[in-house]
């Protein structure tokens, strides 16, 4: 009897431990930061913006992108979710550029998750042109189709909004959430990956009013 007590308690504390901690507060300006200067979302009333900043050839980022796509299964309805490729130099811009082209290709499933791949297990750097024109070749796009996408008016407009973006949000790395243009967080704010979905899943409940 004494030792079905114990295991009873013993549960009911494991409970109430698992509770507490689910339901645990983050602290501004330390698992996350308030924006200096709040930035326009691109969602409607109702929704809950986030927006990841990444590049292609952070190792942190694709280490990420496992969370990030088990979060995408059971983020709340409310939640629009927006890529943004971080934009602070040469190489970084052109994997904005091979970004964007995927995107207007129409084509993203088949290009976001391999291109990571081709960089962190493959080795391929991808720091010039034809190495990315290469990539989409072998993607099944024509050069023309290529050639005509990445060099666009489109593309490069997204590019420098990128870059503006990547400045606007005051990021000192990638990866970085950004929840509706107000609260930052990042892996070492957070403690690293899972910390950062955890905290990402604290500033959308206070910002849904939940």
């Amino acid at each position: 009897m004494l030792n079905v007590l114990r295991t009873s308690l013993t549960l009911i504390m494991m409970v109430v431990f698992f509770s507490t901690a689910s339901a645990r507060n983050y602290d501004e300006g330390i698992e996350y930061q308030r924006l200096k200067e709040p930035v326009p979302t691109q969602v409607g009333p109702g929704k809950v913006e986030v927006v990841e900043l990444f590049w292609y050839g952070c190792p942190h980022c694709f280490r990420l992108e496992p969370n990030i796509h088990k979060w995408l299964k059971s983020k709340p309805k409310n939640v629009e979710f927006i890529r943004i490729p971080a934009v602070f130099n040469k190489t970084w811009a052109l994997h904005a550029k091979a970004y964007y082209t995927a995107d207007f290709l129409g084509i993203m499933n088949k290009f976001h998750k391999p291109f990571f791949d081709a960089i962190h297990l493959k080795k391929q750097p991808m720091s010039t042109v034809a190495e990315v024109k290469t990539f989409f070749l072998k993607l099944g796009v024509s050069a023309k189709d290529f050639d005509n996408v990445f060099s666009s008016f489109g593309v490069d407009t997204k590019v420098r909004r990128a870059r503006e973006l990547s400045r606007e949000y005051g990021i000192s790395g990638v990866p970085s959430l950004v929840v509706n243009g107000k609260y930052l967080t990042d892996g070492p704010m957070a403690g690293g990956r899972k910390g950062m979905i955890e905290v990402l899943n604290y500033l959308i409940k206070k910002e849904s009013g939940k």
